[in-house]
């Protein structure tokens, strides 16, 4: 058995959980947060037998698209902050983490 922790973008967790109900995997959400943007993220929690894990992570790639952002930047000048030109990065898409799980209940 496996536990799949998926963190995902805020924007495309509605469709992935979704999707992975509508296949019939329990599925716990955690609202998050990322360190690079402080942005929202959620991570799913799933517990899968090791048969199905590639189809959940099908449909965590099916739903989970990266995209890209504008996000503002700032330089340290002296006792302050001066704006400087806006910074566009990838975000989106999910990243995933595998773990064996030595023992499931449900009680």
């Amino acid at each position: 058995m496996k536990m799949i922790l998926a963190i995902i973008n805020h924007d495309d967790a509605h469709s992935v959980i979704q999707a992975l109900s509508h296949g019939g995997f329990r599925v716990t959400k955690l609202a998050t947060t990322g360190g690079f943007l402080m942005a929202g993220n959620v991570t799913v929690l799933t517990c899968v037998d090791d048969d199905k894990v590639q189809e959940v992570l099908d449909i965590i790639k099916k739903g989970s698209h990266s995209r890209k952002q504008v996000i503002p930047t700032t330089s340290e000048m002296g006792m302050g902050f001066a704006p400087t030109m806006p910074v566009e990065v990838v975000v989106g898409g999910a990243t995933v983490i595998i773990l064996n799980v030595e023992r499931f209940e449900q009680i």
